[in-house]
């Protein structure tokens, strides 16, 4: 049995910047259930209370189904209301410590993994993602992504100020009216996202748990992207069009047979020239309607941007598309050039 200080008769546990093992406790099992994306710091901070809402959410909605076409949940979150939960307070009162304790107890509800050696599995899921990556997109574009999408991490590193060592999971909160609902989880080194919580036994034991498999779904996100979201036929990519047109997809500026195909990425970015974007004025492309701008997930202003026409391929615009095709993938794409030329 893990150690639960947060159940205790009368406790109550609120917004408090005092560390605590009891908040520590309370920390780990949120994220074991998939509520909390760290730190864990043993800290009642703003984010363990907003993922306090979420999970009241969850237990007074959630009866497992998706809201995407990923499937429905193993179990319903609300069959874990005990009664007691009847409101989105972000305290935790013991009816509400009850709750989370049977989440975690129940072998039916599948919990997010964690490694005992976070550091050499992170390793071991980066010569995974190489071998995977192989001719299918070129690496420096993918490292990079799995930058912008985890740290390059399957699982959170322990340190002195965050106790984590969960797979990394990062929560999207897209519900305007509901700004503290989990809408969506990514999950491990390439941020696989499920729409339905929690997740399958199966999807654990896979995709969630396997860096391999992880990165391949990033992978295959990816190249279809490139294959069908740039120049058709699922979709276009605006930016390429108003720069390219529609002619034939670029994958690379060197011959299959060439040691540097979908390689030398880093020295085509440099090569490409660079321009400064500034959040509100900067047009995503030239003559569109929209400009940068600053979100919920990007900043909207960079410096030594690679100019994306010059680079010689299409990856920087597929990579743009992995995001999805709003005012964020445009931030995106500009986040992951500037790391690409270094």
């Amino acid at each position: 049995m893990p150690s639960r200080g947060y159940i205790a008769p009368g406790l109550v546990l609120s917004l408090n910047p005092v560390f605590s093992t009891t908040t520590l406790d309370l920390q780990r099992d949120l994220r074991a259930i998939g509520y909390f994306a760290g730190p864990v710091d043993g800290v009642f901070g703003g984010m363990t209370r907003r993922c306090v809402i979420a999970l009241q959410f969850d237990l007074m909605r959630n009866d497992g189904q998706s809201t995407a076409e990923d499937g429905n949940a193993p179990v319903a979150v609300k069959s874990y209301n005990n009664g007691s939960v009847t409101s989105l307070s972000g305290v935790v009162d013991q009816g509400l410590a009850a709750c989370i304790a049977a989440m975690v107890d129940d072998s039916n509800f599948p919990k997010i993994p964690f490694s005992a050696n976070p550091a050499d599995d992170n390793q071991q899921a980066l010569t995974a993602v190489g071998e995977a990556a192989a001719s299918k997109v070129p690496l420096p574009f993918l490292l990079q992504i799995l930058t912008q999408e985890s740290g390059q991490r399957q699982f959170q590193v322990p340190s002195s100020s965050n106790q984590d060592n969960f797979v990394t999971v990062g929560l999207d909160h897209n519900d305007d009216a509901n700004p503290a609902v989990v809408t969506s989880r990514g999950y491990g080194i390439g941020q696989f996202t499920l729409f339905h919580h929690p997740p399958t036994a199966e999807e654990v034991a896979g995709v969630v748990s396997n860096a391999t498999l992880n990165a391949g779904a990033a992978i295959s996100v990816l190249r279809e992207k490139f294959d069908a979201f740039v120049v058709g036929p699922a979709s276009t990519a605006q930016d390429r069009i108003v720069e390219h047109g529609m002619s034939p997809l670029r994958a690379c500026r060197y011959a299959p047979d060439d040691a540097k195909y979908m390689k030398d990425c880093t020295n085509c970015c440099k090569a490409a020239g660079t321009f400064t974007v500034i959040a509100g004025q900067t047009p995503v492309y030239a003559g569109a309607p929209t400009n940068y701008g600053t979100t919920q997930y990007h900043g909207g202003n960079y410096a030594e941007v690679p100019v994306r026409a010059n680079i010689p391929c299409d990856w920087p615009y597929a990579i743009r598309r992995y995001n999805g095709s709003g005012i964020d993938s445009y931030d995106y794409q500009a986040e992951v050039l500037t790391r690409i030329a270094g």
